[in-house]
């Protein structure tokens, strides 16, 4: 029968009441749809979870695959998930009742009082001790505690895999934001490699005219002072280079990294997103859910603050054998059993318990107003990569003008040079003005992919129409 009764004794638990609120959600009032929207893609009718393989980049898959998997970000996150599954299965056992066995043998001496002939005395007396049990003890949840800390354990279970894909988001966007800066790159050393060349074309041209006497040696010095400028771009712009690929190196867990120059490969187009996204697509963020399940912990808190103040009901047990003699250890008479109901609780406390009530019920304010404020700014992600997107893409074809116009430029200003009719300054500045607009384009379209990463990110890493 006590068996029986043990055994309902979590089921009566689970049917007592729970302090403190129950979970929900914070409202946040967003707008249905963002302000700023771009021209969709003809062919972009969903964006997958990798959508970094939207870009038709296979070295970009295998960069983003491989930090997904070597990261020591990820990893960390990946160890954390681990402990709190632990906490987790804690707080569950914990509703149930710790049973525990022991074993123990003593041999003890006392003196005992014993009458003689002449006179009183005592003689030692040695007696053995030999015991086996088991020992139960259980916690009855009146209050809820145990239930509100499972709750707690199980909201920051979720909280550290959130976590996990936040830092798995972050990192492939900053994967694809270095791959993309070190493709842009690679395009202007080629195209400054060409300025290059142009420049070394007129520092002869140059000098063969000072030979002729057609003109002074000032347009040799110039044209000279043009090529070693371009010269030391060059070198500069390998030296950004080989930053970004060291960066990459611990993004992806490859210190040794090597990556080939993409020479003049053309940077790839970004995909665009379809016009009116909702806003309702932030929920899948996870920095957001993250931020939706520190909530709930914090809001479960406060559940235990106020169990805390009310006495805690414990049951005990034990079941088992205890005999002097090895021989009668499991016969029946040798058994024995215990049984007891044990409360405590605070009589006086200064007001001690309920403040850390308060306290608790403060942190989950806080909680809320942080989940708030992650919604909000990832509105705010959104709008603002939406409005790059747009800008960047109407600037390309404007800087694309503007490099067909210096081409132009460049090309009369030297046959104007060559024929006499112009000093070899206006053939400078063609080239300089050459120079910049070429690589204004190509940093434009970095930051174009750029901005479709953020894009992407901002959305929670994909997307449905």
């Amino acid at each position: 029968m006590r068996a029986h009764l043990l055994a309902l004794l979590p089921v009566a638990a689970a049917g007592c009441a729970m302090l403190g609120p129950d979970f929900e959600r914070p409202q946040v009032v967003l707008p249905e749809r963002y302000a700023e929207t771009v021209e969709a893609s003809g062919t972009l009718t969903a964006v997958p979870a990798n959508w970094w393989r939207l870009y038709e980049e296979p070295e970009l898959d295998r960069l983003v695959e491989a930090g997904l998997v070597h990261n020591t970000d990820v990893r960390l996150a990946a160890a954390r998930i681990e402990e709190t599954a632990a906490v987790l299965r804690e707080a569950q056992a914990a509703l149930l009742p710790l049973i525990q066995g022991n074993a123990d043998a003593g041999r003890s001496r006392s003196s005992q009082r014993v009458g003689t002939s002449s006179g009183s005395g005592s003689t030692p007396a040695v007696r053995n001790n030999y015991r086996l049990a088991a020992t139960a003890a259980f916690e009855l949840d009146i209050w809820g505690r145990l239930r509100r800390l499972r709750e707690a354990a199980g909201a920051d279970f979720l909280a550290s895999r959130y976590g996990r894909d936040a830092v798995m988001q972050a990192l492939s966007a900053a994967i694809a934001q270095s791959y993309f800066t070190i493709r842009s790159l690679d395009t202007q050393i080629v195209m400054s490699t060409e300025s290059l060349r142009i420049a070394e074309e007129s520092v002869e041209i140059a000098r063969t005219r000072a030979n002729a006497g057609l003109v002074s040696d000032l347009d040799v010095y110039q044209a000279q002072g043009n090529q070693a400028q371009i010269a030391a771009q060059i070198k500069d712009l390998r030296r950004l280079r080989a930053v970004a690929v060291h960066r990459l190196g611990v993004l992806t867990g490859a210190l040794d990294l090597r990556l080939d120059a993409s020479g003049s490969d053309p940077l790839p187009s970004p995909p665009l997103p379809p016009a009116g996204l909702p806003s309702a697509l932030l929920e899948r963020r996870p920095d957001v859910r993250r931020a939706e399940a520190a909530f709930a912990v914090a809001n479960a808190q406060i559940g235990v603050a106020r169990a805390a103040q009310f006495p805690t009901l414990s049951l005990t047990a034990a079941l088992g054998v205890q005999s002097v003699e090895l021989g009668t250890l499991l016969t029946t008479s040798a058994g024995i059993w215990s049984f007891g109901v044990g409360a405590v609780g605070p009589i006086f406390d200064a007001g001690r318990y309920a403040a850390r009530t308060e306290q608790a019920e403060a942190r989950a304010r806080q909680a809320a107003i942080l989940y708030e404020q992650t919604v909000e700014n990832a509105f705010r992600e959104v709008s603002d990569a939406l409005s790059n997107v747009r800008l960047a893409a109407e600037a390309e074809a404007d800087l694309a003008s503007r490099v067909a116009q210096a081409r132009n430029t460049l090309r009369l200003a030297s046959m104007r040079y060559e024929s006499g009719y112009s000093a070899y300054l206006d053939v400078l500045d063609a080239q300089r003005t050459l120079n910049d607009a070429q690589l204004a384009l190509s940093r434009n379209r970095q930051l174009f992919l750029g901005f479709t990463v953020d894009l992407m990110s901002a959305l929670g890493g994909g997307w449905l129409p």
